[in-house]
């Protein structure tokens, strides 16, 4: 069942990406290079979901107190780090030919940079404790207080004076390239889906083995 889950979720990935390269339209203004697009906003969407998911199991983990929200906690996080940086490696791929330069301290640029140091370092953090009930209890606070950063770079572009585009919404844009943004964001869904399940699971094997090694010592 896990490989048909796999195959679907690669197949679907690569079809979203198709659809984007190949059947929207090639915008009039950038060209090719908005394309990115269909890959970079799918990326930044579903790193705020995966953002979300450290913040509710942070707040799940202190009221409940059970490891399983760690773990779920951790997991999102380092799936949520890896879309960040996607993110702002394909916005700069983006900037070059647009902006004409591969960074720039744009508001929406740098509070995204701050966002992935920020979880970085709640994983690094985790990373200096070794018992398991003391790193979730410390590391709980510091999923909800991080996760607030998350609507200020969602807002940036409103806030402040910014190089980076607005939001843009259905009503703004082309229908086909609409379908392609919905398509590349069901896909990176799935790939999150399927992220933090396997980092999940392989953090909660790792507790397992860490106690059968702590038994036999016993």
């Amino acid at each position: 069942m896990k490989k048909i889950w796999i195959l679907f979720v690669v197949a679907f990935f690569l079809f979203a990406q198709y659809w984007g390269l190949f059947h929207s339209p090639t915008d009039s203004l950038m060209g090719e290079v908005q394309k990115l697009m269909y890959v970079h906003v799918p990326a930044a969407w579903n790193s705020f979901i995966a953002f979300f998911v450290v913040f509710i199991a942070s707040l799940m983990y202190l009221f409940r107190k059970n490891i399983f929200w760690d773990h779920l906690a951790s997991s999102a996080a380092e799936v949520g780090c890896t879309l960040t940086a996607l993110t702002l490696c394909l916005g700069s791929i983006w900037g070059k030919p647009t902006w004409g330069v591969w960074w720039t301290w744009d508001a929406r640029l740098t509070t995204t940079a701050i966002l992935l140091f920020l979880y970085v370092g709640y994983l690094t953090f985790r990373g200096f404790i070794e018992d398991r009930t003391r790193r979730a209890r410390l590391s709980a606070p510091l999923g909800v207080i991080i996760f607030l950063n998350v609507p200020i770079v969602y807002m940036s572009v409103r806030w402040w004076r910014t190089l980076h585009q607005v939001q843009s919404s259905p009503s703004t844009v082309d229908p086909q390239m609409v379908m392609s943004l919905r398509l590349g964001a069901i896909a990176f869904l799935l790939v999150l889906i399927s992220f933090i399940y396997y980092r999940f699971q392989l953090s909660r094997s790792r507790e397992k083995l860490e106690d059968k090694r702590m038994e036999e010592k016993i």
